[in-house]
């Protein structure tokens, strides 16, 4: 289920949204799953892009945008990271994703 972007959403609206989003976290566990991480993203506006400079004008010669796609802050609403044992398993959580809209799910690089 998705929100309108907006500045005058409720609170019944938001308490609907957050049990959504409860009974997902439940049912990540029921997996054997366990989420890690995640944030709510604000929009855009609030964001952007920057094309880093060359050598050491990295920030000075950045180029900086708005979001690539005009469409992006509707799309990228969010996150969850959650830890996995299967690939197949990831991709039940994501189809359990409260959203009503498109979920796009990836392995993520072990930094350490």
């Amino acid at each position: 289920r998705r929100l309108p972007v907006r500045r005058d959403v409720n609170e019944e609206e938001m308490t609907a949204t957050f049990g959504e989003h409860q009974a997902f976290q439940a049912a990540v566990a029921e997996l054997g799953a366990r989420i890690v991480g995640g944030e709510a993203l604000q929009s855009a506006k609030h964001g952007g892009v920057v094309t880093p400079g060359r050598g050491d004008a990295k920030v000075d010669d950045a180029v900086y945008t708005d979001s690539p796609y005009a469409d992006s802050s509707e799309l990228i609403t969010g996150f969850y990271a959650v830890e996995v044992d299967d690939e197949a398993t990831a991709r039940k959580i994501a189809a359990l994703v409260p959203t009503g809209g498109t979920i796009e799910w990836r392995k993520v690089f072990p930094i350490m």
